[in-house]
């Protein structure tokens, strides 16, 4: 029977016309559905060297256990991970990098060594958009020894490399293809060693790292893209750059670097998300310092210094990791030795306070890093051969204990990828 007021002839066209919107419809939800089933992907970096390849000047290289980039896929509810393959290297991929669009990843390879220099090297990987898994597209010299840190400019269309043997900052043109190019900028620091006792050490520290020459530890855009930062841990520096996003150029900025108290040894550092706090943690002092960042200028000014040890602690350790949470409530600090993450609450100014620990469950956490969503924190215990899986409590800041571990050879750095909101 043809509904009331309708002609045959008008029915068939409107059956016919939803006949043909109904697939359509499953269609979509079809591929919305595949989108969402796409793996979280993690890719640990490691150092992968024979231990007679070693550069035997850094104490804190193991013996090579790690067999280069490894692959995980995540559980989004449980935060386990399941191994997903390794993209074999002998070089210590020890940092790495994956761009904004989620289409390729970058390393740095601490131990390689090429030419007459022996500079270590950055190698390009184009990233399948299925499965997450890496083609070796070029490797390109890092500007000097010991690559140890990668990061990537705002603009995407450069690499900034701090070379830890080398002490020097170098910058890399990211081409059209995702491959490398020869360095644009090569920067090498120069001053005065500050001494083997920090200022601010633990009582009873023999904490003494890299206070035997000059060694950038890290490198990273200011959130502008104007500036560019990066510490020498040897010099007790931050450097500030002007950067030329059209050239890769750095250009030293008035005043050219800011020092910490001597010997305490600035090693990384994170920007609050609204881009006016930012925090140094300094791997010999076991302190973290907060600055004031005036990003019309490039200018930091220090306002606090905090330990990163209960105020109890007497003894040796080296800070490694700090990371401010996505929400700027909490910042979390590595100590290896201590083997512990340090928790702190933000205040309405920026300041820290010390609210709690927690065990990493392995010793030596060289770096961790959150996964996407902020829920879980995936810490590289590099002595322990393994990466432990915590929960955050995004009311309190608190980590628990997932009881989820992953065995990787001298794990140094955890970076992630959600295929399904990777760009295709």
């Amino acid at each position: 029977m043809n509904p009331p007021n309708q002609s045959r002839r008008a029915f068939l066209k409107t059956s016919v016309a939803m006949s043909g919107v109904f697939p359509f419809t499953t269609g979509l939800v079809q591929a919305e559905t595949n989108e969402a089933s796409r793996p979280l992907i993690a890719y640990v970096g490691t150092f992968s060297s024979p231990l007679r390849d070693m550069l035997a000047t850094q104490v804190d290289l193991p013996p090579g256990n790690g067999r280069g980039i490894h692959l995980f896929q995540i559980n989004r509810e449980t935060g386990a991970m399941t191994p997903a393959g390794i993209h074999a290297m002998g070089t210590s991929p020890s940092c790495l990098a994956v761009n904004a669009s989620g289409t390729h990843l970058y390393s740095t390879n601490e131990t390689d060594r090429v030419g007459k220099e022996n500079h270590g090297t950055v190698s390009s990987f184009s990233i399948n958009k299925q499965d997450g898994k890496l083609k070796s597209l070029n490797t390109v010299s890092s500007g000097g020894a010991g690559p140890t840190y990668v990061s990537i400019h705002p603009s995407g269309r450069f690499l900034l490399i701090a070379n830890y043997f080398g002490g020097s900052v170098s910058v890399l043109p990211i081409l059209q293809d995702g491959r490398l190019g020869n360095t644009t900028d090569l920067k090498y620091d120069a001053g005065k060693i500050g001494p083997t006792t920090a200022t601010n050490a633990p009582k009873g520290s023999f904490a003494i790292s890299g206070h035997d020459r000059t060694h950038a530890h890290m490198i990273q855009s200011d959130p502008t893209g104007r500036f560019v930062l990066h510490v020498d841990l040897g010099l007790d520096k931050i450097y500030i750059w002007k950067f030329n996003d059209k050239t890769g150029k750095l250009t030293a900025n008035d005043p050219p670097a800011i020092s910490l108290p001597p010997g305490d040894g600035p090693r990384h550092f994170h920007f609050h998300p609204n881009g006016c706090w930012f925090y140094s943690i300094q791997e010999e002092g076991s302190t973290i310092v907060l600055f004031d960042y005036d990003s019309k200028v490039g200018k930091l000014t220090s306002r606090q210094t905090i330990s990163t040890l209960p105020a109890e602690f007497e003894g040796s350790n080296f800070c490694s990791e700090i990371l401010v949470s996505a929400d700027g409530k909490f910042v979390y600090a590595g100590n290896r030795l201590h083997d512990s993450i340090g928790i702190f609450s933000v205040g309405s100014e920026g300041k820290l306070t010390f609210i709690g620990e927690e065990w990493t469950r392995g010793n030596y956490p060289r770096s961790f890093s959150f996964d996407p969503t902020g829920q879980f924190l995936y810490c590289c215990n590099q002595r322990a051969d393994s990466i432990a899986v915590f929960q955050i409590n995004k009311k309190t800041g608190k980590l628990k204990f997932t009881n989820h571990y992953a065995a990787v050879g001298n794990p140094s750095h955890i970076v992630f990828l959600d295929l399904a909101k990777a760009d295709r």
